[in-house]
């Protein structure tokens, strides 16, 4: 049986209004379409709180940061409000030890204690937790004492501010919760060590907003105007994940094409002065509103991750945007389970020699191929996913009380 009418608070990594689409607000969103959904944005810290007192983000949630009785942010759903909790402390500079945890168990209560102020007034009685990839604040749920505590784990820890504290607190908040939802085979064979009720559910696509790139009347976003075309384009954060050796070693070999990527640019690990080719044009970000623009003028849609320790944990919300899109995709092979979920419709390449012959095929599309992709992007929708999570979410909740 589905998980239908059930009071869901969501504490988010995620801010619901960030630039960019996330596997944690599109949750709250779905699941919210037949229950009660009440998500717990990521609190501003005191330095968010200065750093961005003149943002539009800043002036939506000023006026429910020190105010219980008006904590909540509506949406256009009124199934799914959002909770603004009091800015708390910054504290991810403080050395791991006793004192981080002190401080972190103050952030803990913070937050909690605005929550529980939230359930008191709309006298909820009973209530799923989800915490989803929030592991900076790892036992909130037990001061909130949920019906039914989930992990939702959508990444691995790699980041250097993340894996200061996050690695301890993230296998604590495992440990702790009465089950885990990860979203790949890898990631959930590795919590499965700490808590033996995980699970395994991917990552989909939105495909009723990628599918708009197959409008005739819809124009190409205009940051390609003046690109030589044929455009290879990737969509998406420029960060830790891109292979930067194999995408020079594709400019190269490749000049008669323009590589377009488009996202912002984490320049801790590449400074965009130095990344440079002729047929390279950096775009820098564009809302998630204007993906379907942006893949329309692409030839060639390419996931170039490089292939790591960590990559097997990686299940690119992207690859199934790209489906959806009904653009010929190219990927490098760097998660060996997303063959199980595209069937033959991407060549996975594991040199930059492959992914330019990979690439050649793919400027020959033809009409039987894009239906092809289409039909994989529709057998990986959200929808599919959450109805996955919702039977999860009720199968372990009746485990748990007996039902």
């Amino acid at each position: 049986m589905s998980l239908q009418k059930k009071n869901i608070i969501i504490f988010s990594q995620m801010q619901f209004d960030g630039k960019l689409e996330s596997t944690n607000y599109t949750m709250a969103k779905l699941l919210a379409k037949d229950n009660f959904v009440y998500y717990v944005d990521r609190p501003y810290t005191w330095r968010d709180y200065l750093q961005f007192k003149n943002t539009p983000g800043f002036k939506s949630r000023r006026p429910h940061f020190f105010s219980a009785k008006n904590s909540i942010i509506e949406t256009d759903n009124p199934n799914l409000k959002i909770i603004i909790s009091p800015p708390v402390p910054s504290i991810n500079m403080l050395p791991e030890g006793k004192i981080y945890r002190m401080a972190l168990n103050l952030n803990e209560w913070i937050v909690g204690s605005r929550v529980k102020k939230v359930i008191e007034n709309l006298k909820i009685t009973d209530y799923i937790y989800i915490n989803s990839y929030n592991f900076t604040l790892p036992t909130l749920h037990k001061l909130l004492n949920p019906t039914l505590s989930v992990y939702h784990c959508v990444d691995p820890i790699i980041e250097p501010y993340q894996t200061k504290h996050g690695l301890i607190s993230e296998d604590i908040l495992v440990k702790n919760v009465d089950m885990v939802i990860c979203t790949s085979k890898e990631l959930r064979n590795k919590k499965a060590l700490l808590n033996p009720n995980a699970y395994f559910v991917p990552n989909a696509a939105n495909i009723s907003h990628s599918s708009k790139t197959l409008d005739p009347d819809l124009a190409e976003s205009k940051i390609l105007e003046g690109i030589p075309k044929p455009i290879i384009g990737y969509f998406g954060a420029i960060e830790r994940r891109i292979d930067y050796d194999l995408m020079q070693e594709l400019f190269k070999a490749n000049r008669d094409k323009s590589f377009v990527m488009t996202g912002p640019i984490d320049r801790y690990y590449i400074k965009e002065e130095e990344y440079k080719a002729p047929n390279l044009f950096l775009t820098g970000p564009v809302p998630y509103d204007e993906l379907p623009a942006v893949l329309k003028g692409f030839d060639v849609a390419i996931i170039p991750f490089k292939k790591d320790e960590v990559s097997s944990d990686i299940f690119p919300l992207k690859l199934f945007e790209y489906l959806g899109s009904g653009r010929p995709v190219v990927s490098t092979d760097f998660n060996p389970d997303l063959k199980d979920f595209t069937a033959d419709t991407v060549p996975y390449c594991t040199n930059a020699k492959e992914f330019s012959a990979a690439i050649k095929t793919a400027l020959n599309d033809t009409p039987e191929l894009q239906k092809r992709r289409l039909e994989m992007a529709a057998d990986n929708t959200w929808e599919h996913r959450i109805d996955e999570i919702k039977s999860l979410l009720q199968i372990n909740f009746d485990k748990k009380h007996g039902i």
